[in-house]
């Protein structure tokens, strides 16, 4: 897909596109004048701008889903469905009460017999978006339930959404840094900056939380921990998404001094 968006003034013709690849975001900048090919209306040679800008956003991550599972045994089919279908109505429940829809929750459930007792066991996954939520839906079960249900540790993630919006994000940045640049150098030059004639998208990255943590670990990890933070490293963390971009953009350049009709 070419990231790269040209604005054509005057009737130009399209240059050919250039597609964008994973590098190491680190980058200043450049900053170049040239003079472009086009004349303005005096007949004088039109010069151009060359800057280019770098951003990088991060966001955490923006779903979780828990697996609660519940089960029991009985001598004959109906009372071991009607003890867990109790169980599992309650649950619901209870996740619908605190702004779960239907459809980020999924049952399912497994008859089985051992001889002469029926096992039945049904497991429960729930996809949250307010963390807060979460935690008072699950020790609302846990109170509740007690060890008649099994609340799993939540796995944190980031929704298809979220993804287009931290790369988004990351790419309109840079373009706002490279602008705010260009200003500053035209200013600095005595002239005044025109309208932008191409913005290109040159490098794009991106990365999760854990990819760095084992990147640190590999190194040898941190030393003399103590109980503290070993414990809080026992907590569920949120991952965190990053994106990185470098846009080059072209601005026109007029001359400041030059009167306006």
């Amino acid at each position: 897909m070419d990231n790269r968006m040209r604005i054509f003034p005057g009737g130009a013709q399209p240059v050919s596109s250039v597609s964008p690849f994973a590098v190491n975001e680190a980058d200043q900048g450049v900053v170049e004048t040239r003079p472009g090919n086009r004349q303005n209306p005096a007949g004088s040679q039109a010069r151009e701008l060359q800057v280019t800008g770098t951003a990088e956003v991060s966001y955490p991550a923006d779903r979780a889903s828990v697996r609660l599972s519940v089960g029991n045994s009985k001598a004959t089919v109906n009372e071991v469905t009607s003890s867990v279908s109790r169980r599992l109505e309650y649950i619901l429940q209870a996740v619908r009460q605190h702004g779960v829809k239907d459809d980020d929750v999924t049952v399912r459930k497994f008859l089985h017999r051992d001889e002469e007792v029926y096992h039945m066991n049904v497991e429960v996954t729930v996809t949250f978006s307010d963390f807060d939520k979460m935690e008072q839906a699950c020790s609302v079960l846990l109170e509740k339930l007690d060890r008649s249900v099994s609340v799993g540790q939540p796995r944190f993630f980031h929704s298809a959404d979220c993804l287009n919006r931290v790369r988004q994000s990351a790419c309109v940045l840079a373009v706002e840094n490279a602008q705010q640049k260009a200003s500053r150098v035209s200013q600095l030059l005595g002239q005044s900056l025109g309208a932008p004639t191409l913005v290109r998208e040159d490098e794009t990255r991106e990365w999760r939380s854990h990819e760095e943590d084992e990147e640190d670990e590999g190194g040898g990890g941190r030393q003399g921990q103590d109980a503290t933070s070993t414990q809080a490293a026992l907590l569920p963390r949120i991952p965190c998404v990053s994106a990185s971009s470098r846009v080059s953009v072209y601005f026109r350049m007029r001359d400041g001094n030059r009167k306006k009709y």
